[in-house]
């Protein structure tokens, strides 16, 4: 048989090969595998939209059964809330996650940073100036082992987890807020100064100002370099230029958006837990007026977003930015701490 007819007879069997009944044997497996991926692709968009939104805010609790409570418990119960937060919302903890969907999310994760950086502030104030009489008394036992829970690693997945660490710092807030209560166990104590209300609110001016500015980079300046203004005699280590250039980088600007989104969450809760157990202070300064200023200017920064995305637009064109209107409000939420420590330094 020459060449030819061979081939010629591979030609009439090949549709017979193609019609075989075991490629169609394979076709609805193939069908259901899509349409399982298909299933699974939604699920993992439904579940990142629904864990991607941010917790409400929250009343401030200072009272129980009815009557007002022992001075800390506001500020004591609100960081013990925030701290649950974190870790009860949809979703729960999610910086350390290293599955789908919340291994590709990053807003969520920059608010949580925000919100802890807080939670840590308010911990060491806790521990280091509320709870103590003076520099040479003796810390609570309690926030002395809950302050070092809250700084572990914040994507910290195993071997302990971030969650563990964070559970148990909240466990011996709860410790601490129990004795605050107790009429048996009177060791705890909470200090309402107007000194020690100063060293927190230093604190949160730094952190506001760090906030505000990352966020006006987001157009880019050239800044005048002021880092030793005010000091003839300062010194830094590496030379300094006379104007610099800031700019926040453009993959950067949604992640420093929600930190400030977060830290300005919590902040907002501690500040209206602090017009309660400082009350008398507030008052005595004539400052409750400008604590007030604050929480409105913070409460404006938690306005809900109508947009899908953070928008980067210029400073006066078309589109918004929506990192300068954050920094607006962090900026005067800064300049009315300033001066409310300003108010209660004085006699």
């Amino acid at each position: 048989m020459s060449f030819s007819d061979r081939l010629a007879g591979w030609r009439q069997k090949l549709p017979l090969m193609t019609s075989s009944p075991t490629s169609g044997e394979h076709s609805p497996w193939r069908r259901v595998a899509l349409g399982l991926i298909v299933v699974f692709l939604v699920l993992q968009l439904a579940l990142a939209w629904y864990w991607s939104r941010e917790p409400d805010a929250f009343w401030v609790s200072w009272e129980t059964q009815g009557q007002q409570a022992a001075t800390g418990y506001a500020t004591t119960d609100t960081l013990i809330k925030i701290a649950r937060t974190l870790l009860e919302k949809p979703g729960g903890y999610l910086s350390n996650d290293i599955t789908p969907p919340s291994v590709f999310l990053d807003n969520i994760p920059n608010w949580e940073f925000g919100a802890l950086v807080q939670i840590r502030d308010l911990a060491r104030v806790l521990r280091n100036d509320y709870s103590r009489s003076q520099t040479q008394s003796r810390e609570d036992p309690d926030l002395a082992r809950a302050e070092p829970s809250f700084n572990f690693d914040s994507k910290s997945w195993i071997l302990p987890t971030t969650e563990s660490k964070y559970r148990e710092g909240v466990r011996y807030l709860e410790r601490y807020q129990e004795r605050l209560m107790s009429t048996e166990e009177g060791d705890a104590q909470f200090y309402a100064r107007a000194d020690n209300l100063r060293e927190w609110l230093a604190v949160a001016d730094k952190r506001l100002g760090d906030l505000s500015q990352r966020l006006s980079a987001s157009v880019g300046q050239r800044r005048v370099n002021t880092d030793l203004a005010n000091d003839p005699s300062a010194t830094s280590t590496q030379p300094q230029e006379d104007t610099v250039m800031v700019k926040t980088p453009w993959l950067e600007i949604d992640d420093v958006f929600f930190e400030a989104r977060g830290a300005s969450w919590a902040l907002l809760h501690f500040l209206r837990a602090a017009e309660y157990d400082f009350k008398d202070v507030l008052e005595d300064k004539n400052a409750r007026v400008s604590l007030r200023q604050i929480i409105r200017e913070l409460e404006a920064s938690q306005a809900p977003m109508h947009s899908p995305m953070v928008l980067n637009g210029d400073g006066f064109g078309m589109f918004p930015n929506h990192s300068l209107v954050m920094a607006s409000y962090l900026s005067r939420a800064n300049s009315a701490v300033i001066n409310l420590r300003e108010l209660l330094d004085q006699g």
